[in-house]
């Protein structure tokens, strides 16, 4: 590795509003409060690990502190823009939660804010994991974040917003930060691979996409990682070799063969996927996925789908899905993978096959009006 190398979920950070992908509705809210004036004191930020939380942070404190006063677009070519985004800035303090929770470093803090910024026009405070902080720690900075002086600003982040004392979330503006669609994650990585001069396939960026799990920094850093498996060249194949993953060709056959109650080829897949040293847990999820696809589709053709091989209604493919999310827990804790793998996989089909008894009910209490009352009826009949 090159000295000083810098991985790509580093270089391809975003600097401005515009770069951030898939949370449209929180870069057009923070714009609109730089454009109208309307800068409130705290913000919390809410959403899973790698959808930009902390980017948005350092965005939006480089957006107040631009030269000539708060701008949507600030410039990036000015030494406050360029420190703030470096995270060395004296006036941007991006504090740890998690290494800096007790109560006498949020006191220092306190303190700390009385300070008039020295090179900037807000002293802005990024607080990452603030759920880590500790109940004294919270309640020590309850009145400086109600009542705070002018020239302070506080963004906390957090992937646990549950853990986040209601006193604290009361007193900011709170901003949930959505999984990214695997198409955004696409797009996205298209672009660096093509910046990077790397040729990726599009079966791969979408398996990549599949990884990261709404994730953008994941993305990035699995597809760093297989650039330094293969080179310039990236196959889907590559893809699910060094992570495990079943080809979305298999899970579809797998899923028809659940569907129809194919047992023999439902024993091959398995037996398939064990020597190729697939990820189990990770198959029953595509096909879990799967089957809501075909779900949605049975919702919208008047509750019937054929996209798993046969007619199937909402209910057998809701049973189906059911027994493929309680296989996947069964598979994660279970002694033997395989077997806990093949048991999930026929309880599905049994599932699939079963009638609700209320269903049974109905279609009996149908027939049952249908048959004649009376004796003489019955003779006749």
């Amino acid at each position: 590795m090159a000295e000083g190398y810098q991985v790509i979920a580093r270089r391809w950070r975003p600097r401005q509003f515009d770069e951030i992908v898939g949370q449209d509705h929180i870069v057009r809210t923070l714009k609109n409060a730089i454009l109208r004036n309307r800068i409130a004191h705290a913000y919390l930020f809410v959403g899973p690990r790698g959808t930009g939380k902390t980017s948005t942070a350092r965005i939006f404190a480089k957006a107040l502190n631009a030269e000539g006063g708060p701008s949507a677009s600030p410039d990036d070519s000015t030494r406050t823009a360029q420190d703030i985004m470096a995270g060395n800035c004296m006036d941007v303090i991006e504090i740890d939660g998690a290494s800096n929770n007790s109560v006498d470093q949020v006191r220092d803090l306190r303190e700390d804010c009385q300070y008039a910024p020295s090179q900037c026009s807000f002293k802005i405070y990024i607080i990452d994991e603030v759920h880590m902080l500790s109940p004294a720690a919270f309640n020590a900075l309850l009145k400086t974040l109600e009542e705070p002086p002018p020239h302070v600003k506080f963004i906390f982040a957090t992937t646990e917003a549950n853990k986040v004392l209601p006193t604290i979330v009361s007193r900011c503006q709170r901003f949930e930060f959505r999984p990214i669609p695997e198409d955004l994650i696409c797009k996205r990585l298209g672009e660096i691979a093509l910046s990077e001069k790397i040729t990726v396939d599009s079966e791969a960026l979408l398996a990549i996409a599949r990884l990261a799990n709404g994730g953008m920094r994941d993305a990035q850093s699995i597809l760093d990682q297989m650039i330094s498996f293969c080179g310039d060249n990236i196959s889907e194949g590559d893809v699910m070799d060094v992570y495990g993953l079943a080809s979305s060709a298999t899970v579809r056959a797998l899923a028809k063969a659940l569907a129809t109650g194919d047992y023999p080829a439902i024993m091959a897949a398995v037996e398939s996927l064990t020597d190729e040293g697939r990820d189990l847990y990770r198959v029953l999820s595509d096909l879990a996925e799967t089957a809501r696809a075909a779900l949605m589709d049975a919702i919208s053709h008047n509750g019937t789908s054929s996209l798993l091989g046969r007619d199937m209604g909402t209910e057998s493919i809701l049973r189906m899905q059911e027994a493929l999310h309680s296989g996947a827990s069964l598979v994660q804790r279970g002694l033997s993978e395989r077997v806990n793998f093949e048991i999930a996989l026929f309880r599905a089909v049994e599932a699939s096959r079963s009638r609700a008894i209320d269903e049974l009910i109905r279609e009996l209490s149908s027939i049952a009006d249908e048959l004649p009352e009376t004796s003489a009826q019955k003779k006749t009949l």
